[in-house]
C-alpha cells in the first residue's frame, strides 16, 4: 500500500531523447502493482504521450493546473503540470530537448522546496548538453542543493538497493586526487549527515555506519599506505565519541560479502566506484540515488539516460519506481 503523504510527489522529465519518459509513463502504469504513491509529472505531456505509444502502454495523461490536483486524477491518468513540452525522438538528444529538460527539473524542485510537493524525482540527464544550455552543475545533486539553499558539500549522495546502502565521500574526481581530498574532516562530516538522515528518513533508531578503508587490507599496519590509520580511523573514533556507531576501518574487498552486509546499514566509501560497484552488481534494476542533508526529499534512479536504447521497450522500469516509493516513504516518515 502507498504510503500517506502530505502532497503529491514532482517528477522531472529527465532528457526527454532518453529513457526517462517511457520509464516514468511505465511507472504510472505500474503504480497499483507496485504500491506507487501519487506523483505527477513535471512538463512533457506530448513528450510523456509520445513515449508510452512508442513503449506500447495505453495510459490516460492530464495536464493540471495545481500540483494539489494530482492526487484526485492520478487513479484515473497520469497528472502533468505545466505546458513546457517538446518533440520526442528517442536517442536523438539535442539543445530543444536540454532546454526541457532543465526547464522541467527547475519547476519540480521549486514545488518541493515550496512545499506543492512533498519531495522531487529527477530524471536522467545528459550534463554535457545541459552545460550547453546553462547549467552551472556538477550535476542533479548539487543543482537541487543550491535550490535548497544548502552548500554542495553538505548534500550527501548515498545509493540505495534493496540489499545495501553506499555513501562516496568523493565522486566524479580523478582516483589520483583521492587520497588528498580524502580528510578525516570530510569523514567525520558526511557521518554526522549520513547518521542523521537515516535516522529522520528511513526510520533506524541508531544507524550503524561501516566506514571502508582507503588502502588494500585497510593498508596492513602502513605496508599499503598510511592514510587508513593516519585519517580514517580518527574520524571513526570521533563518530563513535558523538554516539554514532561508525566502525572500521574495514578492507573493502571482504566488507560487501553476503555474511558482512548485515552487520551495517550504510557503508562510507571512499571513492566512486567503491561505491557504485557493489550497488550496481547487487541492485543495479532497483538502485536508487538519494540526496542526503536537504530540507526536502530528492531521490533519482540510478542510472543514466541511456539514448542507445531509448524508445525500444528495452529499459527497465525498476530503479525509477524504486526512486518514487523511496520517495514516498522518506516523505511519509518526515510527515510523521
Amino acid at each position: 500500500m502507498a504510503p500517506a503523504l502530505p502532497a503529491p510527489l514532482a517528477v522531472s522529465l529527465g532528457d526527454p531523447a532518453g529513457i526517462g519518459p517511457e520509464l516514468l509513463a511505465t511507472a504510472w502504469a505500474a503504480r497499483d502493482v507496485h504500491g506507487l504513491p501519487p506523483f505527477f509529472a513535471v512538463g512533457g505531456a506530448d513528450v510523456l504521450s509520445a513515449a508510452a505509444r512508442q513503449r506500447g502502454l495505453d495510459i490516460q495523461l492530464e495536464r493540471i493546473a495545481d500540483p494539489a490536483e494530482a492526487a484526485a486524477v492520478f487513479p484515473r491518468a497520469l497528472p502533468v503540470f505545466d505546458t513546457i513540452d517538446g518533440a520526442y525522438r528517442p536517442g536523438v538528444p539535442d539543445r530543444a530537448g536540454a532546454e526541457l529538460a532543465l526547464a522541467s527539473l527547475t519547476r519540480a524542485t521549486a514545488l518541493a522546496v515550496a512545499g506543492q510537493a512533498c519531495g522531487v524525482v529527477t530524471g536522467p540527464i545528459a550534463k554535457s548538453l545541459l552545460a550547453e544550455v546553462g547549467f552551472v552543475h556538477p550535476g542533479q545533486t548539487e543543482f537541487v542543493a543550491a535550490a535548497c539553499g544548502v552548500a554542495a558539500e553538505n548534500a550527501v549522495m548515498m545509493l540505495a538497493g534493496p540489499a545495501l546502502r553506499t555513501v562516496p565521500l568523493t565522486v566524479h574526481v580523478a582516483l589520483a586526487e583521492v587520497p588528498r581530498l580524502v580528510t578525516t574532516d570530510l569523514i567525520l562530516r558526511r557521518g554526522r549527515i549520513v547518521a542523521a538522515a537515516l535516522t529522520r528518513d528511513f526510520g533506524i533508531a541508531r544507524p550503524r555506519v561501516a566506514v571502508a578503508a582507503l588502502n588494500p587490507h585497510a593498508g596492513e599496519d602502513g605496508r599499503f599506505g598510511t592514510e587508513d590509520q593516519a585519517v580514517v580511523a580518527p574520524a571513526i573514533a570521533a563518530l563513535q565519541a558523538e554516539g554514532i556507531a561508525a566502525t572500521g576501518p574495514h578492507a573493502a574487498d571482504a566488507l560487501f560479502a553476503p555474511h558482512n552486509r548485515g552487520t551495517f546499514d550504510v557503508a562510507l566509501c571512499m571513492y566512486h566506484d567503491q561505491a557504485l560497484i557493489p550497488i550496481k552488481a547487487l541492485d543495479f534494476d532497483a538502485g536508487v540515488n538519494v540526496t542526503l542533508g536537504l530540507p526536502i526529499v530528492r531521490t533519482s534512479p540510478d542510472h543514466g539516460t541511456a539514448f542507445g536504447i531509448a524508445g525500444q521497450a528495452l529499459a527497465h522500469p525498476g530503479a525509477t519506481m524504486a526512486a518514487i516509493r523511496l520517495a514516498g516513504e522518506c516523505a511519509a516518515r518526515r510527515r510523521a
